[in-house]
C-alpha cells in the first residue's frame, strides 16, 4: 500500500480520482496537464497505479461546448453503467465551465466505447444550476438516495465558488433544485480568489463529511471539511457543520504545497480509508508553455506566472484515521 504522502502515486496527475470496483482493481482518472482528454488507468495496486498502460477514452472537440479545459473527471459505476463526470468550457469562451457526462457503451471502460450525454441536467423548474462556472461534481449515496454535489459560482468573474449539493433524478439529471452547501466563509478560503471546490465525500460512525478545497491553487490552497448526520436532511443547511479552520494544508516541513482535490478509496485491505490528493513539492508554481493551449496568445510572462499551467501537481495518498467522535483527521 502505497502511504508515503511525499512521495507521488502518480505524477503530473491532478484533480485525482480512485474508484475501487467490484472486479478488485483501482480504476484512476485526474486532469492531464495539457487539459485535452480523459485519460483512464487500473491496477490491483494502488502503488502500481503510477506506471499502469493509459488509456485515453475521449478527446476534446475542436471548437465549441468541451473544446477547452478538460478539468477534474470522476468515474463511476451507476446502475449497472460506467460514466465518466467532467467539466469542459470551449474555444470561444474559456471560463464557461460546464458540467459533462459520458457513459461506456460496455463493460470495459478502457477499451469500449464512450458516448457524449451531453451537460448534466438540471432539475426540472431550476433555473439556477449549470447557467454559469460550474465544475468538480462528484456523487454519493444515502438512505437510497443519490445526490451530486458541486462547485458553481454566479454573479461574473470576480463572484465566489460555492458549493451546491441536489439529489439526482438519474445519472443525467437532478431530481431537487440547487441547495447551496457551503460559501467561503473564512479567511483561509479567501486567498487570492473566493472558493469553495472540489468536494469529496467519506462516511463514518452515522455521520458524512464531504471534504473541500479552498482559495487559489498555489500554496494557499488547502482542505476544509463539512459534516452531517447521515439521518438529518441532507438539503437542509441547517443539518451541515464547517470546520472553522482547514483540515490540511502546505507542509513546509515536508515539501507539500497547496494540497487539494481529494477523492476517498480504501486500501487493499477494503478496510483502511485513504484520502487521495494533489500537491506540488515545491512553493512557487511555475507555468510550462508546452502544455499551453496554442491560441493562448497571453504573453510567456504571464503564462509562466500561471499556477493553471504548472503540471507538476502530483496524486498522492494519505491514510485517514479517525478521531474518538469519528470524525477525519489528515496528518501529512
Amino acid at each position: 500500500m502505497a502511504t508515503e504522502t511525499n512521495k507521488p502515486l502518480v505524477e503530473q496527475r491532478a484533480d485525482p480520482f480512485v474508484y475501487k470496483h467490484t472486479d478488485g482493481y483501482y480504476y484512476f482518472t485526474g486532469s492531464v496537464p495539457t487539459y485535452d482528454r480523459i485519460e483512464l488507468r487500473k491496477a490491483k495496486m494502488l502503488d502500481e497505479l503510477k506506471n499502469a498502460e493509459t488509456f485515453d477514452v475521449w478527446f476534446k472537440h475542436e471548437t465549441g461546448p468541451m473544446s477547452r479545459h478538460i478539468w477534474a473527471p470522476e468515474i463511476h459505476y451507476l446502475d449497472g453503467k460506467w460514466y465518466v463526470y467532467f467539466a469542459a468550457s470551449e474555444e470561444e469562451d474559456i471560463w464557461a465551465l460546464r458540467p459533462y457526462v459520458l457513459e461506456c457503451k460496455g463493460q470495459d471502460p478502457l477499451n469500449d466505447e464512450w458516448i457524449e450525454l451531453g451537460m448534466m441536467q438540471a432539475a426540472d423548474g431550476d433555473e439556477k444550476s449549470f447557467i454559469d462556472f460550474s465544475l468538480d461534481a462528484t456523487i454519493f449515496e444515502n438512505k437510497g438516495k443519490r445526490y451530486f454535489c458541486w462547485a458553481e459560482k454566479t454573479g461574473g468573474q470576480f463572484a465566489a465558488s460555492n458549493l451546491y449539493l441536489a439529489e439526482m433524478e438519474s445519472p443525467i439529471k437532478l431530481k431537487t433544485v440547487q441547495f447551496m452547501l457551503t460559501t467561503p466563509d473564512y479567511d483561509w478560503e479567501r486567498v487570492d480568489f473566493w472558493v469553495n471546490e472540489g468536494p469529496a465525500v467519506i462516511k463514518n460512525k452515522g455521520k458524512i463529511f464531504i471534504t473541500f478545497s479552498a482559495s487559489a491553487t498555489g500554496a494557499c490552497y488547502c482542505i476544509g471539511l463539512m459534516e452531517a448526520n447521515e439521518n438529518s436532511d441532507l438539503l437542509d443547511r441547517n443539518s451541515w457543520k464547517k470546520s472553522r479552520y482547514p483540515v490540511l494544508g502546505t507542509s513546509y516541513e515536508k515539501h507539500i504545497y497547496g494540497p487539494g482535490h481529494n477523492c476517498f478509496t480504501v486500501a487493499e485491505d477494503d478496510k483502511t480509508p485513504l484520502c487521495i490528493y494533489h500537491a506540488r513539492d515545491y512553493e512557487k508554481a511555475v507555468g510550462d508553455p508546452t502544455v499551453v493551449p496554442q491560441n493562448d496568445t497571453r504573453p510567456l510572462n504571464e503564462i509562466i506566472a500561471d499556477p493553471l499551467y504548472d503540471p507538476n501537481r502530483h496524486a498522492r495518498v494519505l491514510q485517514v484515521k479517525f478521531d474518538t467522535n469519528g470524525k477525519p483527521i489528515f496528518t501529512l
